[in-house]
């Protein structure tokens, strides 16, 4: 199948499922639509009548994505479940259009394309009303967007991202690495790494030549580059005017609710994280400063290590950090899942791991301790189990699993730098390709 046939089955079968879930929340017990997707709907009817979208309950989020979903009272409720399943199509087409970039195989292209389309957890994530779609496919057009050298377009989707959704802040760092001057030239657009063959690249040499006072210039403001400084800047001004645009409009509540809740949130909830039991044996107890800090550094020095290493790989810098974000988080719900789901279709062609043997038993080591979770939670929830010791047992197995699947794909993917590192050559002012060992 080409892409357009897949992304047609695809949209179909979202529509099927939006339908088959408006006749499941009218007919059974068990509700189909997400109860995030009421919250969303009950903000967004709040903003229509002009009124806050804050006045609902546990609405913590961005009001845009309230504006967005204004049509849910005007056209029909379930208008967000299309946008979402729209994004998520888009997911779709932005995974095809990188790995395309990078001259992966068309046969490659579309079993990748197919890992996202057709994973059950993405596409009943957007029909069943969550936003998440959205996000994925503005963290993809920001790589494009870097790919295509449209570095200030990057910057203005990059501040408008981390203003709708805080988490994208982790890429920050690699973002500023990767616009190193050796590959961001300006008014040239940079070179990309290419695929060939299983796990490996190759590079081709631009035939744009740069003059030596350019090397000079570059070899000088090596750390401040113009890339850099206008990325920074543009996009913490997209970030700033979003922001200070909503806490006009709508004061602390906003700034509470949509930013500052997500950094001392202590949901004492049942969830994936090993850091629940605590806070749920503890909840009554105020948190320390330092208790609060103390969560956050072993996801701070798993971000930086894989900073350090993968930065100039991009896509699998993400993956890596998303996987390690998700894994490390105070609060972990299924929906986290989708972030590093859309970026595993990138890395695949560079992966060495087959799916037999190694693949399967890292999917099913990931699936198996989830259901296990699953489990106890179920026990928990629907039968009133004092199960809360087992569950924390199970979220430690659950991040042992996770810790070691991310291992086994670092250990058989293949480096590749996705810009060609440019060096200038003082004795004869041409432009040479960077070689960089595997």
């Amino acid at each position: 199948m080409d892409v357009r046939s897949l992304l047609l089955f695809s949209a179909l079968l979202r529509v099927l499922l939006i339908i088959y879930g408006e006749w499941q929340d009218a007919h059974m017990e068990v509700r189909y639509t997400d109860v995030d997707y009421l919250v969303f709907s009950d903000a967004a009817s709040l903003v229509a009548s002009g009124k806050s979208p804050y006045q609902r309950s546990t609405y913590r989020y961005s009001p845009l994505l309230a504006f967005l979903l204004v049509p849910n009272s005007i056209i029909h409720p379930s208008w967000g479940k299309f946008l979402f399943s729209a994004s998520d199509l888009l997911v779709g087409l932005f995974i095809h259009t990188i790995l395309e970039l990078r001259k992966v195989p068309e046969n490659l292209c579309t079993c990748a394309l197919m890992v996202w389309l057709f994973n059950p957890f993405t596409f009943s994530i957007g029909t069943r009303g969550n936003c998440e779609p959205i996000v994925c496919a503005m963290i993809l057009w920001i790589i494009i967007c870097l790919m295509n050298g449209k570095v200030l377009q990057a910057a203005f989707w990059y501040g408008l991202v981390v203003h709708f959704r805080i988490y994208p802040i982790i890429y920050s760092i690699p973002i500023i690495l990767v616009l190193d001057p050796h590959c961001f030239l300006y008014g040239l657009k940079p070179a990309l790494s290419s695929w060939v063959g299983q796990g490996n690249s190759t590079q081709s040499i631009p035939s744009t030549a740069v003059p030596e006072s350019c090397g000079i210039w570059i070899a000088l403001t090596s750390m401040f580059t113009r890339a850099r400084i206008m990325f920074g800047l543009i996009s913490g001004a997209v970030f700033f005017a979003f922001t200070g645009l909503f806490f006009y409009l709508y004061r602390w509540e906003f700034l509470h609710e949509a930013l500052l809740y997500h950094l001392t949130r202590t949901d004492p909830r049942h969830n994936f994280s090993i850091y629940f039991y605590h806070i749920y044996l503890h909840y009554e107890h105020e948190f320390s400063v330092v208790e609060r800090l103390i969560s956050f550094l072993p996801q701070f020095l798993v971000q930086l290590v894989l900073i350090v290493c993968f930065a100039q790989d991009l896509p699998f810098c993400f993956f890596a950090q998303t996987v390690a974000f998700v894994a490390f988080n105070k609060v972990i719900t299924a929906q986290y899942f989708v972030w590093f789901f859309c970026l595993l279709p990138l890395i695949l062609p560079w992966s060495n791991m087959k799916l037999k043997w190694t693949g399967l038993s890292c999917i099913l080591l990931w699936m198996g301790t989830q259901t296990h979770w699953l489990m106890w939670g179920y026990l928990l929830e629907f039968k009133g189990k004092n199960v809360f010791l087992e569950l924390w047992i199970a979220s430690i197995l659950f991040l042992a699993a996770n810790t070691f699947v991310l291992i086994k794909i670092i250990r058989y993917h293949t480096y590749s730098s996705l810009f060609q590192r440019l060096e200038f050559s003082s004795s004869d002012n041409d432009l040479k390709e960077g070689k960089k060992s595997n």
